[in-house]
């Protein structure tokens, strides 16, 4: 009888460590997704416009704080980048760290951005920062953020 209860005990083991594996492989997996969807985000920034990017990556449900108001609303946020973008505006970031939550539904991201801009003589002047982004997959598998 020890032997057997030695032997589920085994089982046990096995099957905890190989599903623990198994999600740390997930997690990894979801961090990669993150990482080529900031950069998609990026990038559609920089090729198409702030205003097309924080369209496009928002969730229905998605908030931004700009000018300290909190801006509710993929069509909202919308609105705002219309309103707010000046001609040769640019902003470019790159997450320095990304976690994915455990059921694969919810990530964040932090890192460095640089947002350029003329001045009134035309100048390029540069604000750098650290940015954070919550990210929530979508019921069609896609992430979109919800905290920019």
């Amino acid at each position: 009888m020890k032997i057997y209860y030695g032997f589920v005990l085994l089982l046990i083991f096995i099957a905890v460590g190989c599903n623990n594996s198994d999600k740390a492989n997930d997690r990894e997996k979801w961090k990669g997704e993150i990482k080529d969807v900031e950069k998609a985000f990026n990038d559609m920034a920089q090729k198409d416009g702030l205003v097309k990017a924080f369209e496009y990556f928002a969730a229905d449900d998605g908030v931004i704080k700009r000018s300290n108001k909190v801006v509710k609303g993929k069509a909202e946020i919308t609105k705002w980048y219309t309103n707010n973008v000046q001609p040769n505006e640019n902003l470019s970031w790159s997450p320095t760290y990304i976690d994915v939550s455990s059921t694969g539904d919810l990530a964040y991201t932090y890192g460095d951005y640089i947002f350029s801009y003329p001045d009134s003589l035309g100048e390029i002047k540069e604000n750098t920062g650290i940015f954070h982004t919550v990210w929530k997959r979508q019921s069609d598998g896609n992430w979109k953020f919800v905290w920019d």
